[in-house]
């Protein structure tokens, strides 16, 4: 047997190449500080600054600011919170009880609704909350509540700053380059994702590639919220990081519409695929010419009757004009200075909202959870219940959204059992022989570099080892002044193993929704937007409900349930595509009366074929027979309009085609409508 990790090459500071020593020092140092500012000020739990410190260590500048402000706005919240809850009902248990569950059901619930900074304030403001209130239980005087919540803010910020300090003296990479670096890499992969579905093949990875192309751009988003707080540039320009990402979503739904044209005919010419081919390279080249790229769609350039071919190079032109455009754009961002304002149009913000249903849910385990919890405290009395119910609190408003929380708690129990176990050799072995702070910080500065450097290096154990860190301040419970009781330190401990126990048992008797039945929801709710975009006034522009199909696809990308996936991403592109074809319809000028009142018919049917419930097979049926039949007349005439009306009719066959397949899903709404 070979010991090859036991071979100096294989340590850790070996190992460790020049940005993850200047993460692993920064970061260290940072949690240092924070204890040793904290005892400066001498703050009764000096350890929350040290865990504030290890929170808010972020490999980015803008995520660092971003985080500290949410963390900031949320501890002063839940701060807020904490004092009118204490204040007013501590000499009513059961009063405390429900308002503070209350309290952090709520905070769970619009934490659900929203990511990054949103979230995050919410999260905190409901376990700061927690943390000040269940330790103010004992407290006789409302002075003594204000002073304890004090210290908890104070303690809260000095991490975070020394946090931001040590993040200017020894800084990370930017976010701006790597934001801009990676829209360079998924505009090139756009182009790459269409090279492989403008093919007549199908292949089973086709809807997983689609999948990934969402999901990646969707995470493009979270880069430009960070970046947005890096530097006044970005915040400036944000407009324009905000248009290329969602001219990126438009050309994924442009590539899905081109595929559907082209499973639907039955015979293309030979000569569109190869001048796809000279399109994506033309493309693909730095000096792209707009004027070589009309030159290759005049090679394919439709015959009067082919209104198939009229429809495919029609779209195909608009990828290619569009996709030139997003390119001018992030030229434009490149080269823009400080002081120079870019004016793309203006388009809303990508869809970042939730599921409500799986929100209240979580908002019902957590009032449950603590509501129970405070019950067996309040028939026990036991003293370290406290300890107990903080770590319910922050399990249960933590992992309340994450994709697999029973998964995330399990993770924490275990991290929990071996940080009780170090934490008693410490504090026991080590510690108590201690009597000044720079003595501990000698032992606590190497060892924070270490844990650093494996959370890094060690990918596979890197939540672990991040947990290891946020949670080992309050295991190894730095007081000022220090306690050596023996029976409280274990008591605490088994609390707090305890506390995330009942978590556990929570998010194990009120699971989450299966991905089955979220799959059903979402495609329910993509059902009831896609009416209201056949409305005459849509709540919801075309770009906004490009922004939440894809958001909610991407909602189930972690899922390992392949068939929910399969059928959430069909009915989210099949509706998009009829959405897109709908709003051409609108926009479409018909030249005469007749024409006109094709138009309208077309979507009075449409509106008539898909309902809230599922599609309407009947109505379904006779709209694809009405279809062909004014294609077959349109197409027919010599009018220039009636050929274009017929090609965009064409586009909406395709994709009201799909929809007889999509009907057969494992996973549709039982009753009338659906299959």
């Amino acid at each position: 047997m070979r010991l090859n990790g036991l071979t100096w090459r294989q340590l850790p500071w070996v190992q460790a190449n020049l940005a993850q020593w200047r993460y692993a020092l920064r970061n260290a140092t940072a949690m240092c500080l924070a204890l040793s500012v904290a005892y400066a000020l001498n703050l009764d739990q000096p350890y929350w600054a040290m865990t504030s410190a290890a929170v808010v260590s972020f490999p980015t500048v803008g995520g660092v600011i971003s985080k500290s402000l949410g963390r900031i706005g949320g501890s002063l919240l839940g701060a807020a919170a904490a004092l009118l809850i204490a204040g007013h009902t501590l000499n009513d248990p059961w009063l405390f009880s429900l308002s503070i569950a209350s309290w952090l059901a709520l905070c769970t619930w619009v934490a659900s609704h929203y990511q990054n900074n949103v979230a995050y304030a919410f999260s905190l403001a409901g376990y700061s909350a927690a943390i000040i209130a269940f330790t103010t239980v004992n407290a006789s005087d409302t002075a003594q509540i204000w002073v304890t919540t004090q210290a908890r803010v104070c303690e809260v910020i000095s991490g975070i700053l020394c946090g931001g300090l040590m993040m200017m003296i020894l800084p990370s990479t930017s976010d701006g380059d790597a934001l801009t670096r990676s829209l360079h890499q998924m505009h090139a992969k756009l182009l790459e994702h269409a090279s492989l579905l403008l093919q007549r093949e199908t292949t089973e990875t086709l809807h997983r590639a689609h999948e990934n192309v969402i999901g990646q751009i969707l995470t493009l988003n979270l880069l430009r919220i960070q970046a947005f707080w890096s530097h006044y540039r970005f915040r400036r320009q944000n407009n324009v990081l905000n248009y290329v990402l969602h001219q990126q979503l438009r050309l994924t739904s442009v590539i899905s519409s081109l595929r559907r044209m082209l499973v639907n005919w039955p015979d293309p010419p030979a000569a569109l695929f190869s001048a796809q081919h000279q399109l994506l390279a033309e493309l693909a080249r730095p000096d792209a010419s707009k004027y070589r790229l009309a030159q290759i769609l005049q090679s394919i350039s439709p015959t009067q009757a082919d209104y198939r071919l009229q429809a495919f190079h029609s779209r195909l032109r608009y990828f290619c004009w569009l996709w030139l455009d997003t390119s001018r754009w992030l030229r434009q961002f490149e080269r823009a200075d400080g002081h120079s304002r870019l004016s793309p149009p203006t388009l809303p913000g990508l869809a970042r909202r939730a599921d409500s249903a799986e929100a209240s849910w979580a908002a019902l385990r957590t009032f449950c959870t603590i509501l129970s919890g405070c019950g067996f405290w309040i028939a026990t009395q036991w003293d370290a219940g406290a300890a107990a119910l903080t770590l319910a609190a922050i399990s249960c408003v933590l992992y309340a959204s994450v994709p697999s929380p029973v998964n995330s708690v399990t993770l924490l129990l275990k991290t929990l059992g071996w940080l009780s176990l170090f934490s008693y050799v410490m504090k026991f072995g080590l510690m108590i022989q201690i009597s000044v702070l720079w003595q501990f910080l000698l032992v606590m500065f190497p060892l924070l570099i270490l844990l650093q450097l494996l959370k890094q290096q060690q990918k596979k154990y890197a939540a672990n080892w991040g947990q290891f860190i946020v949670f080992m301040g309050s295991f190894l419970a730095v007081d000022n002044p220090p306690t050596w009781d023996y029976g409280s330190f274990i008591n605490d401990n088994l609390a707090k193993i305890l506390g995330v126990t009942l978590a556990w048992v929570a998010f194990q008797i009120l699971r989450p929704s299966s991905d089955k039945r979220r799959s059903r929801r979402h495609i329910r709710l993509l059902r009831r937007e896609f009416i209201d975009q056949l409305s005459r006034r849509p709540r919801s522009s075309e770009s906004r409900f490009e922004s939440q199909v894809y958001y909610r696809i991407n909602l189930l990308n972690s899922s390992r349930d392949e068939q929910a996936r399969l059928w959430l991403l069909r009915w989210g592109v099949v509706l998009l595509n009829c959405s897109q074809v709908a709003w051409q319809l609108r926009e479409w000028h018909a030249g005469s009366p007749e024409l006109a009142a094709v138009r309208d018919a077309v979507l009075h049917d449409l509106r008539e074929v898909v309902s809230e419930r599922g599609i309407q097979h009947t109505s379904l049926n006779q709209s694809l027979v009405l279809l062909q039949q004014r294609i077959d007349r349109l197409s027919a005439a010599s009018d220039v309009q009636q050929r274009e009306l017929a090609a965009l009719l064409w586009r909406l066959l395709c994709c009201l085609t799909r929809l007889q397949t999509v009907t057969t899903q494992p996973v549709a709404d039982e009753g009338a409508g659906a299959s």
